[in-house]
């Protein structure tokens, strides 16, 4: 009897199951939460994440300011604007070289303690040239102040996205963080 009803609670939760890679995964929870400003510069691994997350935008399933801009620092230093502004609800992404790119406006970020959520599936930094899955662009980052929520599925992507937007709401507290993910 117990089982039946854990079973319909759980069917009632589950709306829709899809098949999705991390990147996907992490577009349909920003999704999810309703952002109100993306801010992003594509690069290898993480342009599929701004790609379909501009999509969701074009066809109006996600009411967001997307900002195309001409650079990852740019793309950071929009989304910290907007928090810091209006208490906007913003999102990123980069990966490798862009990270690196960033990395001045991560301890901004960081010392203004702004709800900043950003996607960063690891990649190898270029050495003449990878796109290899690495940490190598997060660890130069780990000291920069940021929350850092590692998945291993598409389904702890999408949870990592959901927990540091949702958190600040109830805990008062908050705090950037990224969610590297594990695959393109």
């Amino acid at each position: 009897m117990a089982l039946a009803k854990a079973l319909s609670v759980r069917e009632e939760i589950v709306k829709e199951r899809l098949g999705l890679t991390s990147n996907y995964a992490a577009a349909y929870a920003v999704k999810a939460v309703d952002v109100d400003v993306i801010a992003a510069y594509p690069i290898t691994p993480q342009t599929t994440i701004i790609e379909k997350l501009a999509e969701f935008v074009a066809n109006g399933e996600i009411d967001a300011e997307y900002i195309p801009v001409e650079s990852e620092h740019s793309a950071l230093s929009a989304v910290v604007g907007a928090a810091a502004a209006g208490g906007a609800r913003v999102f990123t992404a980069t990966s490798a070289q862009g990270l690196e790119f960033m990395h001045e406006v991560l301890y901004i970020t960081s010392g203004l303690r702004l709800p900043v959520v950003m996607a960063v599936p690891g990649r190898a930094l270029s050495a003449p040239i990878s796109i290899h899955g690495d940490y190598q662009d997060i660890m130069s980052a780990r000291d920069a102040g940021w929350i850092m929520l590692i998945a291993s599925s598409a389904q702890e992507v999408y949870d990592s996205i959901i927990m540091p937007t949702e958190s600040p709401r109830t805990a008062g507290s908050y705090y950037p963080s990224w969610c590297p993910t594990t695959d393109s």
